[in-house]
């Protein structure tokens, strides 16, 4: 299963100039937020959330929610991507990849699902 996300990044900038760490909050862990730069890469970070959720088939919503899907980087500063238990459980995930690039005022993400 694939998913893949884009947004525009001046969005993200918006939120976070409104809302501040509030709006963060709403999608990311505290963990994760400690990985964001600036708007850009929380760009990025909801791009893969949105694209995992789409994998999935569900969509962000009450099935599977943005804090169900962590973020991190690995020693080299690739993204990684995992899910909660419970996702795992309920759409019998095997892997996970996640990509995630950022071109011009774009932040785009793929995420494939082996189930």
């Amino acid at each position: 299963m694939i998913g893949i996300d884009l947004i525009k990044t001046s969005r993200m900038n918006r939120l976070i100039e409104r809302f501040g760490e509030k709006g963060l909050q709403k999608f990311l862990s505290n963990t994760e937020m400690l990985l964001v730069k600036n708007y850009k890469t929380a760009s990025g970070f909801w791009a893969a959330k949105e694209a995992c959720a789409k994998a999935l088939g569900v969509g962000i919503g009450s099935e599977c929610a943005f804090h169900d899907i962590m973020i991190s980087k690995t020693a080299k500063g690739a993204p990684r991507i995992a899910l909660s238990q419970i996702l795992i459980d309920k759409y019998n995930v095997k892997d996970i990849s996640l990509s995630i690039t950022h071109d011009g005022e774009y932040a785009i993400a793929v995420v494939a699902i082996q189930a």
